[in-house]
């Protein structure tokens, strides 16, 4: 990475601010620390842009797998800890299907494939890519393999193959949904080829990091930039070393040998899931599973949603009057905070009540009731405010709001502003269905 200076030398040095930085120097230290783009400054110089192109790269290359709207990006990283930005692009979850399979074991793979879905707090959990892999040999055999099974999902593909051959037939069907090959250990020149004729991205596999490197390094002089890194670890301590030691040589020393996604075939078994909870958390890129029961896959999901969840945003949703269970005018009316979490669990507890109710949610800026009440940003006035704005007391005639047990001591300030009888509800949101019912 350049310093700041050199980087200095190649700026317009006008000191306009246009950059959103007060001076060209402040910019290039921004700049230099992989916090600004060079596409912030629009007085820059063809000639600039092209002596700043690669130090102002991002760390690790963006690689793309997919076409149309199932694409899968990887890589683009700039931080080795999550709370000092974010982590960009989550981790990529396969599963692993071989042409040896017959067509029952096959399509019922398929099947279960599509029912690794779930809904948690919004957001749809499922599975992002399939792994495509040769076991037979035979380049008719999987060509033939990888057509029945693209034309059956339009899942991003890996394709993988130890021979160069073998890959170029099958991926020369799919090429326009750009999957990535997998493949190239001893044979790095032969995939390399397959994949510059294809102008698709290669996973480039070593048995340590040195060789990796030097794999990576042949790739490129065969005209491949599009690469995905295969440390190949073989237990949970090889892992987390490996996968750790390319981040930070590819963050803190931007090596570009090592500044690329990374691919981690997870074993079956306990280990497995060991291993598949460390890479979510310790930069793995795109986890191909062996097998992943439905037990297991949710709470990857889960985690893998934690972690890439941006921490200087909360998840909000919508500030808005929800109706629950087919509300009339005599169904009660509660309110909440729109932090999407407790937003969440308290429609999933009033729901499971089966009582009619209406909901109100109050923008606190995402933040949780007690969290929202302690900074100020839940009190009697917004929530006033917010039933006005959605003529929530015109819905609801009953003339009663329950509150969350955790605000209990809102109850006066808001009967005054409202008018209305104010009871005061569970602490959690658990105690709901009972709390109506009764």
């Amino acid at each position: 990475m350049a310093t700041a200076i050199e980087i200095f030398k190649h700026l317009p040095k006008k000191n306009c601010g246009d950059c959103k930085f007060p001076t060209c120097l402040a910019f290039a230290m921004q700049l230099a620390n992989n916090k600004a783009k060079l596409d912030d400054c629009p007085h820059l110089s063809e000639a600039g842009k092209n002596a700043l192109a690669s130090s102002s790269a991002p760390p690790i290359r963006l690689i793309r797998i997919g076409s149309g709207k199932n694409i899968v990006d990887m890589g683009d990283e700039t931080e080795l800890y999550r709370h000092d930005k974010r982590f960009f692009h989550p981790a990529a979850f396969a599963l692993r299907i071989s042409d040896d399979l017959n067509e029952d074991e096959l399509y019922k793979r398929l099947s279960y494939l599509r029912s690794l879905r779930f809904e948690r707090v919004g957001q749809v959990l499922k599975m992002d890519l399939l792994e495509l892999e040769c076991r037979s040999g035979n380049a008719e055999n999987f060509a033939s393999f990888v057509k029945k099974v693209a034309s059956e999902t339009e899942l991003p593909l890996v394709l993988r193959a130890g021979d160069a051959g073998v890959l170029s037939a099958a991926a020369s069907l799919v090429k326009d949904r750009r999957p990535l090959l997998h493949g190239a250990e001893a044979n790095v020149k032969e995939m390399c080829a397959v994949a510059k004729s294809l102008a698709l991205p290669l996973v480039v596999g070593a048995d340590d990091l040195n060789a990796l490197a030097d794999a990576v390094e042949t790739a490129r002089k065969e005209g491949v930039e599009d690469i995905v890194l295969d440390p190949r670890p073989t237990d949970l301590k090889e892992l987390l070393e490996r996968c750790t030691i390319i981040r930070r040589s590819a963050i803190r020393k931007t090596f570009r040998g090592l500044g690329h996604p990374i691919y981690l075939s997870i074993p079956a078994g306990r280990d497995g899931m060991l291993m598949a909870s460390t890479a979510v958390m310790k930069y793995g890129s795109l986890l191909s599973f062996e097998e992943l029961p439905a037990s297991n896959a949710l709470p990857l999901m889960v985690l893998r949603q934690n972690i890439y969840t941006d921490p200087q945003v909360p998840i909000q949703v919508k500030p808005d009057l929800y109706p629950v269970n087919n509300p009339g005018p005599e169904a009660p009316l509660l309110f909440t905070t729109n932090f999407s979490l407790t937003f969440f669990t308290v429609m999933s507890d009033l729901e499971k009540s089966k009582v009619p109710v209406w909901l109100q949610v109050v923008d606190t800026e995402g933040l949780s009731v007690l969290t929202a009440y302690s900074a100020g940003k839940l009190t009697a006035e917004s929530v006033k405010n917010a039933l006005l704005a959605t003529g929530a007391m015109e819905r609801s005639k009953m003339g009663v709001l329950v509150i969350p047990g955790m605000v209990a001591r809102m109850a006066v300030k808001l009967n005054e502003a409202t008018g209305l009888e104010i009871v005061v509800g569970p602490k959690e949101s658990s105690g709901l269905p009972k709390f109506l019912r009764s």
